[in-house]
């Protein structure tokens, strides 16, 4: 690999990181500094690489001004800063800052700087630490790397190297070898979690919905009866609950679906499709959602639309999840959904003038459990993930999905999914 492509694959990494940490934060920043393969100046290690939770470039770039004599500290005492954090990162960083250096066997090759929306508990600080241990070893791998690269370079340039550059060229073998099984067993450990994690969520789904759906049956009930004894504050409460337990068992079957996909469990069932009706369906199941704000939904639907084949309850699943998700980040406006059929593809298109998504919400919107409004006092209510299942859904069903948004402005979707027509 070269040095160029380390550096590319090596700053997807740095991003990831970054990103990550300003999740684990609920709603803070992180900033990250580094050296970078074939970077041998003296102040390499000082530069910005990567950022997160900030509105744009320049924004990152000012944070990163105010807090790099702290991390100059870091990187020159190898340990990690617990402190105040500057103004300028506002309520990003009001739980104060820390600066963890980037260090694998006494070389410190970096710093990964987090602000703190609110004061964090101490589990996520050894998170943030065990993710800032994780970009070390790829940090310090790349960088080992590459001055393998040159080293070996170097030799067949002289055609004959002397025993100190042979020396020097083992002893980067070997440490590259000893990060090659540390990032083998990183791997491993997080396969493992990863399995724990789906096995808890499938089994605490399936623990939750039985009893959830039995209190669900119950409120039906009581407010289908004609009972005067219960008031009308009685019963508006009971509305509410209903609403609100609705919400928590599509929650659940959205959970489960992504599960049943993981393990090929979600069959694929055709159907006769009406798009229209479907369409219909969907604008009317997220009116709740809506509630009183003034925002309409519009529906274009390019003529001829025949009748075609597709696995109906997914395709209606996938046509509420992004009308749902434009209905929950539009304050005011419109939303529009649009569908055409060519040929044996069916077209659609959903366009809000919500509050957008910047682009570091964009590079992490399909994870599970990513939310664009991730505070603590978040607004916005769900579970990020919605826009998982709409894309695992459309690769199970071999279609496609593209995404386009700006923060302040509005997002739009548009999807294509292939369709049988019928005779």
């Amino acid at each position: 690999m070269s040095i160029q492509e380390q550096c590319e694959k090596l700053s997807g990494t740095l991003r990831g990181a970054t990103n990550r940490a300003a999740d684990l934060t609920g709603g803070g920043c992180a900033l990250l500094f580094s050296s970078m393969p074939g970077s041998n100046t003296p102040d390499a290690r000082t530069q910005l690489r990567a950022s997160s939770g900030f509105g744009d470039e320049a924004a990152a770039a000012a944070a990163a001004a105010a807090l790099i004599s702290a991390a100059e500290k870091v990187l020159d005492g190898a340990h990690t800063l617990r402190l105040a954090a500057p103004p300028i990162l506002g309520d990003r960083g009001t739980g104060g800052v820390t600066i963890h250096p980037l260090t694998c066997d006494g070389r410190v090759n970096g710093a990964l700087v987090v602000g703190y929306p609110t004061r964090p508990e101490q589990a996520v600080f050894q998170q943030i630490a065990q993710l800032a241990n994780s970009a070390s070893i790829h940090l310090d791998h790349a960088l080992i790397s590459a001055e393998l690269v040159e080293l070996r370079k170097s030799l067949v340039e002289q055609e004959s190297g002397d025993d100190d550059q042979n020396d020097e060229l083992l002893q980067l073998s070997e440490a590259l070898f000893a990060q090659d099984i540390e990032l083998l067993r990183n791997n491993e450990k997080l396969g493992k979690i990863e399995k724990l994690k789906n096995d808890f969520i499938e089994k605490m789904s399936r623990e939750l919905r039985t009893p959830l759906n039995s209190i669900i049956e119950s409120i039906i009930s009581v407010l289908a009866g004609e009972n005067d004894a219960i008031s009308s504050a009685a019963k508006e409460s009971l509305r509410n609950a209903l609403d609100e337990g609705t919400a928590f068992q599509r929650t659940l079957e959205n959970i489960l679906d992504l599960w049943r996909i993981k393990q090929n469990e979600l069959p694929i069932e055709i159907r006769e499709v009406s798009i229209a009706e479907t369409i219909g369906e969907a604008i009317f199941s997220v009116q709740d959602t809506l509630s009183d704000k003034p925002v309409t939904i519009r529906k274009e639907i390019k003529s001829p639309m025949p009748v075609f084949k597709a696995d109906l309850a997914k395709v209606n699943q996938i046509l509420f999840l992004l009308l749902d998700n434009a209905a929950k980040f539009s304050e005011a406006g419109e939303i529009v959904i649009r569908a055409s059929l060519t040929e044996n593809e069916l077209a659609c298109e959903v366009t809000d003038q919500g509050i957008g998504m910047c682009s570091d919400d964009l590079e992490f919107i399909f994870d599970e459990f990513y939310q664009v409004d991730a505070g603590h006092t978040s607004k916005y209510r769900g579970a990020g993930l919605g826009l998982t299942l709409v894309r695992d859904l459309l690769v199970l069903l071999e279609g496609e999905m593209n995404l386009d948004s700006e923060a302040g402005r509005g997002t739009k979707v548009q999807i294509r999914i292939p369709v049988q027509l019928t005779e």
